[in-house]
């Protein structure tokens, strides 16, 4: 009696619940997968699995997904002996880098103590990867005026970075 009122308690409140319809449909896909398995002597894909069903492949994808147990992150992918590889070791964000986002966040606080015409300047030569030869002809003054304007730019950034 005590475990049937765990159960209850953990299936209504878990933070994250699978409806039934999407469950049943994933195990419809499984089904499906053993049957073209047993017919082809191969793997089925997922567009197979979801012609087999008469369904879409995001539909097949979405319900085979809710009903993988999680992973954890510490969850241990290689041991050979000595220290394990992680899950953790194994993921990677290239685009939100921690040093990226607060390096641009620095450089763009640093721009703000700049006048107009030396954030022209920075942004055309570093951001545009223009020339100063190309920013001085843009701009109408010589290349050794942008040259000594964009020192001084970075030279007064430097004191907010």
């Amino acid at each position: 009696m005590i475990i049937g009122e765990i159960r209850r308690y953990l299936r209504d409140n878990t933070s994250i619940r699978v409806s039934r319809s999407l469950r049943d449909t994933a195990y419809k896909a499984l089904s499906a997968k053993e049957r073209l398995i047993n017919k082809n002597s191969k793997e089925p894909s997922i567009d197979e699995i979801a012609k087999e069903l008469e369904m879409t492949h995001e539909e097949i994808s979405a319900a085979l997904d809710a009903i993988m147990d999680p992973v954890s992150l510490y969850e241990p992918v290689y041991h050979d002996g000595g220290d394990a590889i992680f899950v953790m070791d194994q993921v990677k964000d290239d685009k939100n880098i921690d040093d990226l986002w607060l390096e641009d966040i620095s450089i763009k606080e640093a721009m703000k103590h700049l006048n107009d015409r030396e954030k022209n300047i920075l942004e055309m030569r570093f951001f545009l990867g223009r020339t100063q030869m190309e920013i001085a002809n843009e701009i109408g003054i010589s290349q050794a005026q942008v040259s000594r304007l964009e020192k001084n730019a970075l030279g007064h950034m430097k004191k907010y970075l």
